[in-house]
């Protein structure tokens, strides 16, 4: 979801939470989740999963599957670290009406070259992303003569790298 609200063209089935492992942050968690009916994702259907703080507490990465779809709860980011790093990494952006905080750019290229190999398709795209943004964000008189008009030249550029 980050990567999209970046403005990637790539979009995935489920959505990550990073989360802090606060006991109030937990009970939080659970409260919220609880109507959606969380489930352990991939597992047999009558393998017993108790939602509650205390499980939370003894894992620390869950995939779900829920009534509202899939998402992973992530207690570290692997490249990151733990909620206070991801924090450190993340920037306010709209969606659906409400302020969020996502992974930057720079965090989510952080994360995805730790990745699994088969995530790491996504870097050229985070990578073209950032060059048009830090291009567009330069100054005018720095921007003359380059591709600041011409973002797909700019994208095409940087996919072949």
């Amino acid at each position: 979801m980050a990567a999209v609200l970046h403005g990637s063209a790539h979009v995935t089935a489920d959505l990550d939470v990073c989360y802090r492992r606060e006991p109030e942050d937990l009970e939080r968690i659970v409260r919220a989740d609880r109507p959606a009916d969380p489930r352990m994702r991939g597992g047999p259907p009558e393998l017993p999963f108790l939602w509650d703080a205390k499980t939370l507490r003894a894992g620390l990465d869950f995939t779900l599957t829920t009534d509202a779809g899939d998402f992973d709860l992530l207690g570290e980011v692997a490249g990151l670290g733990d909620y206070s790093a991801v924090q450190a990494r993340a920037v306010p952006l709209p969606l659906y009406g409400h302020e969020t905080w996502v992974l930057s750019l720079e965090g989510l290229i952080a994360a995805r070259e730790t990745a699994r190999p088969k995530d790491l398709y996504l870097l050229p795209e985070l990578r073209a992303l950032l060059a048009l943004r830090d291009e567009r964000e330069a100054p005018a008189e720095a921007t003359q003569g380059r591709s600041a008009g011409r973002p797909c030249e700019l994208l095409q550029t940087n996919w072949a790298a």
